[in-house]
């Protein structure tokens, strides 16, 4: 059975409770709407992530009244980024104060999925753990007009709503469901590995890059920092191997000596996980009664750590254009505003550049970076405040 009893309509059913559907869970309940967040696994699991927050991710939890959770849970501060480019001096970038925030910060999703989830409890959300989409209910023309849930018991429930969001994803069951056709599809795919150190200083967020890898250190809870290699495609049987301990410090060694002398003293407080890679893509975001957001509608190469940030974006686009009545609008400004990252992200991932055409992609990126962070500043936060 459900946690506790499930009314038998909303006006939103939200499919998946991490970062991407919790918030936008938590704004739609907070402008008035009766929303149904569902999730099949458990509150305050972790998975598998860069954690980084950029400035963007940062603006809207702190608009969101948020960051102050973030910072309780212990997450570091970042206030410097470096890029380290083999064979060059490093570039070392104080983070400025800007649109409200002088920080960064790269908390554990077990927490900030947590800190969103229970931010939208507290909006009013009926939130249920255990509970996954089986189907969706659809109208005489066919247009969405609900979904059939089970629960942990294996009993199933029909449920109305003005609309099914699905944030379950790259495999999402919605978009399956929907059919959503992928409208822009990237090319290439880096492999990372991803494992947790102990003992290593709060540096900032430090990114490393050598011709076929790069790398990270990027400080996060408990005074671990997570430490990431990333491979191209073709270095198949290094990332294999790099899935053990002494196997992921060789690989380091091997491919990105730099970061490997920097976390040499660090203890690995994980064993390292492995993401074998999948080339990104845009997928049709909404249609009659449905819409995606997150990994399930936009996924990119993890190489430029913009996932979460866009995600916390994409959430507060989506429930403003839910609550003004035009979804539509979700869609045209989403792949207006994501193509250019997902260009860039892809073409970073693909490996094929040299650094000095790498520090040019870099340079693209900041200014895409600059010109989102202006976007929100001047449109999603007046578009809450008037809301």
């Amino acid at each position: 059975m459900f946690a506790t009893p499930i009314q038998n309509r909303y006006d939103a059913i939200v499919v998946g409770a991490r970062c991407a559907g919790a918030a936008t869970a938590m704004l739609l309940a907070r402008q008035g709407a009766k929303v149904l967040l569902i999730d099949r696994g458990a509150h305050g699991t972790d998975t598998m992530s860069t954690h980084a927050l950029m400035r963007a991710a940062v603006m809207q939890l702190s608009h969101w009244g948020l960051i102050g959770k973030v910072v309780a849970s212990g997450a570091q501060p970042v206030t410097t980024t470096s890029f380290l480019y083999e064979g060059e001096e490093p570039i070392d970038i104080a983070i400025k104060p800007g649109h409200g925030t002088s920080a960064l910060y790269a908390p554990r999703r077990y927490a900030l999925d947590a800190i969103l989830s229970d931010a939208a409890v507290e909006a009013g959300v009926d939130l249920h753990y255990g509970a996954q989409l089986v189907d969706l209910l659809r109208g005489p023309h066919g247009g969405v007009t609900g979904a059939v849930l089970r629960d942990r018991t294996g009993s199933t429930h029909e449920v109305a709503a003005g609309i099914v969001i699905g944030a379950d994803g790259r495999h999402s069951t919605v978009a399956k469901l929907t059919g959503a056709a992928t409208i822009k599809r990237a090319h290439h795919a880096s492999m990372c590995v991803y494992a947790y150190a102990d003992g290593l200083p709060n540096r900032g967020f430090r990114w490393f890059w050598a011709e076929g890898a790069a790398g990270g250190i990027i400080p996060t809870n408990e005074g671990h920092s997570c430490v990431f290699l990333s491979l191209p495609r073709t270095e198949t049987r290094t990332f294999r191997t790099a899935l053990s301990r002494e196997g992921f410090r060789d690989a380091l060694s091997t491919k990105m000596p730099g970061l490997a002398a920097e976390t040499a003293e660090a203890a690995m407080a994980t064993r390292p996980v492995g993401f074998p890679g999948e080339p990104g893509y845009l997928r049709r975001a909404c249609g009659d009664g449905w819409a995606l957001v997150g990994d399930a509608g936009y996924f990119k190469d993890p190489l430029t750590a913009h996932g979460i940030s866009d995600a916390l974006r994409d959430a507060q686009v989506l429930a403003d254009a839910i609550v003004m009545g035009c979804t539509d609008h979700y869609a045209a400004t989403r792949d207006a505003i994501s193509g250019d990252m997902l260009t860039i992200s892809d073409r970073i991932g693909s490996f094929e550049w040299t650094l000095d055409e790498l520090m040019a992609l870099h340079d693209k990126l900041n200014r895409t970076m600059k010109a989102n962070h202006a976007w929100i500043a001047e449109n999603l936060h007046a578009m809450a405040i008037a809301a």
